[in-house]
């Protein structure tokens, strides 16, 4: 229900804004602007992701299904069996979706977003298949996207090559606050939807796995901190696409060791990528066309306006709030985050304070309402419970976390 009210809110809201400018600032403009923007998203959605995500899809659902019948999955399930089994203690220790999820997981850390999606997808499904009520979240659902909205990434690539791009003395230097921000934020979501879910984290098994994660992501750092911002460039994008073919070959090669029909295996997976892209396009179409009212309208200038003219009378350092459009928007849109990221360091200069805390914020949260939409919509939920609150929490303690890291390290 919580997802009805904020769509529904989103629309009311920049009418509002827009009869307000027309009315008493002569903005002949504004409805205008607002339409063209619904057109435009609804353009988008369709052409520019759910379309072209449908190739993504058909190719790696089809090597899943070659994975799991290769035995693969269900060897990760067992490895992390152990874990997951706390976190998720609806889904039995040997189930293939506890695979996927850390498949997801895992490409989302390395940066390749093009295979955590088709992994994501199918780890929904999987949970899916559990789900005793199948258009209500499940407890395991809302915690695999709470985690997953915390946007865990060890590398921001993307944003260090802006970065670079823009002028930045040292491009990469954004990237140990940016890990450590949004780590905070999975780690601190993770405990908040377990409270909730009153699961019992304070055992062996998640303590054992969190400190030796903690360690192998300290453990990365420092090494990453010894090299140039070249050096750093050259060993993501090795090490995460070599990952991603090792994982290819594996699958392929244990098929083949189990005897698969592998060709035919992949078709049968295959088949099931180009349906789940069509089954989503609504979702994203109605999310995506509200972000864009609420956005062309300007309420969201309003809002930061009204955030900054708050935190005035704090007496704080109130330096941060001008990057603040960028954490404002990450939930909404990763577009227009990213394009209000490049504006503040345009503006200020990407080696400012406003610069590299816009950078930690596109770093430091995710897309929450487009990750819902789509993971949510591709298993046909319509009730999401708490998982928005959560989600944004989520974003939340990344973008908290951000400000004090951002002051520490650059101020």
């Amino acid at each position: 229900m919580a997802l009805n009210y904020i769509w529904v809110a989103f629309f009311v809201i920049a009418f509002l804004v827009a009869l307000v400018k027309l009315i008493f600032l002569g903005d002949t403009e504004i409805f205008k602007v607002i339409v063209e923007g619904l057109f435009d998203s609804s353009k988008v959605a369709v052409m520019d992701i759910a379309l072209p995500l449908a190739g993504v899809m058909t190719f790696f659902l089809g090597l899943l299904n070659i994975g799991e019948k290769a035995g693969a999955i269900n060897f990760l399930a067992r490895i992390i069996g152990p874990f997951f089994h706390k976190l998720f203690p609806e889904v039995p220790r040997d189930h293939p979706a506890n695979g996927q999820m850390i498949m997801n997981f895992s490409a989302n850390m390395l940066g390749l977003d093009n295979a955590a999606t088709p992994f994501g997808l199918k780890a929904m499904a999987s949970l899916q298949e559990l789900n005793p009520t199948k258009e209500t979240a499940s407890n395991a659902q809302i915690m695999f996207l709470v985690l997953h909205t915390s946007g865990l990434t060890i590398i921001p690539l993307s944003i260090m090559a802006q970065r670079a791009v823009l002028g930045a003395k040292d491009p990469s230097d954004i990237f140990i606050p940016c890990l450590i921000a949004t780590y905070v934020a999975t780690v601190v979501s993770m405990v908040a939807v377990a409270v909730k879910q009153r699961i019992n984290l304070i055992n062996s098994t998640v303590l054992g796995w969190l400190g030796g994660i903690t360690a192998l992501i300290g453990l990365a750092l420092w090494y990453l901190s010894t090299k140039t911002k070249e050096e750093i460039e050259v060993i993501s994008k090795v090490t995460g696409n070599l990952i991603l073919m090792l994982i290819i070959v594996s699958f392929l090669l244990g098929a083949m060791r189990k005897k698969v029909d592998i060709f035919d295996a992949f078709i049968e997976g295959a088949k099931g990528g180009f349906e789940t892209s069509v089954r989503i396009i609504p979702y994203l179409v109605g999310m995506l066309v509200a972000i864009s009212a609420f956005r062309s309208s300007g309420a969201m200038d309003y809002v930061i306006d009204g955030l900054k003219y708050g935190f005035s009378f704090t007496g704080l350092n109130t330096e941060f709030t001008d990057a603040l459009p960028v954490a404002l928007m990450r939930p909404l849109s990763g577009s227009g985050s990213r394009a209000l990221m490049i504006d503040a360091m345009k503006q200020f200069g990407p080696d400012s304070f406003v610069g590299r805390l816009a950078c930690m914020f596109q770093g430091a949260a995710d897309t929450t309402f487009y990750i819902v939409a789509l993971y949510f919509g591709s298993v046909g939920i319509r009730n999401s419970r708490y998982a928005i609150p959560f989600g944004l929490f989520a974003d939340l303690m990344g973008v908290i976390a951000g400000i004090a890291l951002g002051y520490f390290f650059f101020h």
